[in-house]
């Protein structure tokens, strides 16, 4: 049973090791540019100005996954009604519906952008 508890704690110490070594890298590596006289502008990208805000993208394709994650349970249980294999209905249809979510997100995105 204590075995169990070493799964969750092991995961979000790999999540802080990733983001601690994402960090600490960066700023390493800010600092050696900065001690060889670099601008502070090239650590800014210039197309945050004028393009399109991560936050918006990122919310645009989280609710196109879970919309169509909800649509592919109600197929998968409208396919179970059919007589399919529940098996084979609910993850067959959640992973060809999310792929569908993601592939209009990305082509919704692109859009977005060229009209900014």
């Amino acid at each position: 049973m204590a075995e169990a508890i070493l799964i969750p704690i092991s995961f979000f110490l790999f999540i802080f090791a990733i983001v601690y070594l994402y960090f600490t890298t960066r700023n390493k590596e800010r600092m050696a540019l900065i001690e060889k006289g670099a601008e502070a502008s090239i650590f800014f990208s210039e197309k945050k100005d004028r393009g399109t805000s991560t936050g918006k993208i990122l919310l645009l394709n989280l609710a196109l996954l879970l919309i169509s994650v909800g649509i592919a349970i109600f197929l998968g249980a409208v396919l179970e009604e059919m007589r399919v294999d529940p098996d084979v209905a609910y993850p067959g249809t959640i992973f060809f519906m999310a792929g569908i979510g993601l592939l209009s997100g990305f082509f919704l995105t692109k859009k977005m952008d060229k009209k900014e």
